[in-house]
């Protein structure tokens, strides 16, 4: 417990990003070293109020700090290279002696800028109770491509290119496609430049020439070494053309839809 005859508390927040990369920071006027880790000075950083609770609605709150920490850049944040990463926050004696106590621990949402402050919603682990418990039925397949569902061998369906012209959103590599439309509703992954790290879906690819879906937060550059991805639309027409795979087909293509009750003789 953190009793003593003076207030000698400090707030920390441990950060994981998705990527491996964690930082340690505090609102005290210091660095404090706790389990190995440096927390470093960031007095800027203030929690809103904690609410915790032992019912079933999702606990959420937000944390405001001042974008003047090298950890912490509005770059980053609008790169969404914080986004979804573990926020622990833990109350210490900044004295050193023992005793902690766990304030809350969540994913960050939402991010919000301005000026030189942000604000980041964490979400707690009951608001994963908010997600289906089961699936819904649908035309499309509900599996990923690759993934232990669908069980399309990926090797081969990655390829490592260059970038030769950026227009916007759409990217020009230095190879071609093997297939028409190979890296539709793929993933590009970059590996060098400003982006390195990130990755975005493409909406289709034609080809040399591949268009994702929305801008880059971070604009790349010709010269950038990217990873491309085949995709898959989802229908079982190309799940059983192209990938030869109907039999592990997860969706309902031919399960009739709620039109079925409007259908009338000579509707």
């Amino acid at each position: 417990m953190l009793i003593g005859a003076l207030t000698t508390i400090a707030l920390c927040w441990r950060i994981e990003r998705r990527d491996g990369v964690t930082i340690g920071l505090t609102d005290h006027d210091r660095d404090l070293l706790i389990d190995g880790l440096v927390h470093r000075a960031a007095p800027g950083m203030t929690p809103s109020a904690i609410k915790r609770s032992d019912g079933l609605d999702a606990d959420t709150m937000d944390v405001t700090g001042a974008l003047t920490s090298t950890a912490i850049g509005a770059r980053d944040l609008l790169a969404g290279r914080w986004d979804g990463a573990r926020v622990m926050l833990f109350a210490v004696d900044w004295t050193g002696a023992a005793g902690r106590v766990e304030l809350g621990e969540g994913l960050i949402g939402a991010v919000e800028t301005q000026d030189d402050a942000f604000t980041a919603e964490l979400r707690g682990a009951s608001a994963l109770l908010d997600r289906p418990v089961v699936e819904e039925t649908s035309p499309e397949c509900r599996a990923e491509l690759g993934d232990r569902r669908c069980r399309v061998a990926m090797a081969g369906r990655r390829t490592f290119a260059r970038l030769i012209a950026v227009d916007g959103i759409s990217l020009t590599l230095d190879r071609a496609e093997p297939t028409a439309n190979a890296y539709g509703a793929g993933l590009i992954r970059w590996f060098s430049g400003a982006s390195a790290g990130l990755a975005a879906a493409i909406e289709g690819s034609e080809g040399a020439v591949i268009r994702l879906r929305s801008a880059p937060r971070t604009p790349p550059a010709p010269g950038d070494l990217v990873q491309v991805t085949q995709g898959c639309d989802k229908s079982i027409a190309t799940c059983a053309g192209r990938f030869a795979n109907a039999a592990n087909f997860r969706g309902e293509p031919y399960l009739p839809g709620i039109d079925l009750l409007t259908r009338y003789p000579g509707g």
